[in-house]
């Protein structure tokens, strides 16, 4: 589904000085995997995840989603490829403020070329997949941070992406919403849905098939989480 292939990515910071976020990473994903990516502040995991989703091209290297190599593409086409083919949770949610949940979460089909009743009628059948349609027609701050991180859930998945990416989702989260976030994410996964999340969460990232650890922009470890321990 996603690989990653010697891919480095480099920063001038403003001293001038030169970081490598990614330092010849490979990293290779299966459709229907749930994978955790781990490491210390500043190893380089979002810089991966952009780097996988079309967001910032590396340096060197090819990232591959199914057969497309993703930044052979110009620039239009690959905002294409990411509308459609790639649905991304942020930490700080991004939602557009002056549009109320359901215009949030049908955006991204509109930008895809829906009409904006069918965008809103995919965006009400994602709303109570995630327990929100009390809460369509309320604009984001008359929301809670969970349900914040549910609108930006369907906003990412309202398109029924190939791939969900996720950068640090629980981090703004208490527990008692963090769990109902995992459950969510392990619910979609359960449905098929190919899953990367970046975090500093253990119990999120032990949640997964895979755990990946990044130090100093490469990989140190791939080993198996929970779920496919479990399977095993």
């Amino acid at each position: 589904m996603i690989v990653a292939d010697h891919i480095t990515k480099t920063f001038t910071t403003d001293d001038g000085s030169t970081v490598r976020a990614l330092d010849e990473v490979t990293l290779s994903v299966d459709e229907g995997e749930f994978v955790a990516v781990v490491g210390p502040s500043g190893s380089g995991k979002s810089s991966l995840l952009f780097a996988l989703g079309g967001i910032s091209g590396p340096d060197s290297g090819k990232v591959h989603l199914g057969a497309t190599d993703v930044y052979s593409l110009g620039p239009s086409r690959r905002a294409a490829l990411r509308r459609t083919e790639v649905g991304f949770v942020f930490q700080t949610f991004n939602l557009v403020p002056w549009l109320d949940v359901v215009d949030n979460v049908a955006f991204p089909a509109m930008l895809a070329g829906r009409s904006r009743r069918e965008a809103r009628s995919l965006a009400h059948g994602m709303l109570e997949k995630l327990g929100m349609v009390a809460r369509a027609r309320h604009y984001p701050a008359q929301l809670s941070v969970g349900e914040r991180q549910r609108v930006g859930i369907g906003r990412a998945l309202v398109n029924r992406p190939k791939v969900l990416l996720a950068d640090e989702p629980t981090g703004s989260l208490d527990s008692a919403n963090g769990t109902q976030f995992l459950d969510l994410l392990s619910e979609f996964n359960g449905q098929g849905q190919t899953i990367v999340v970046v975090t500093h969460s253990a119990a999120l990232a032990e949640r997964a098939h895979r755990i990946v650890s990044i130090v100093a922009g490469r990989v140190t470890d791939d080993r198996p989480g929970r779920l496919r321990r479990l399977a095993s």
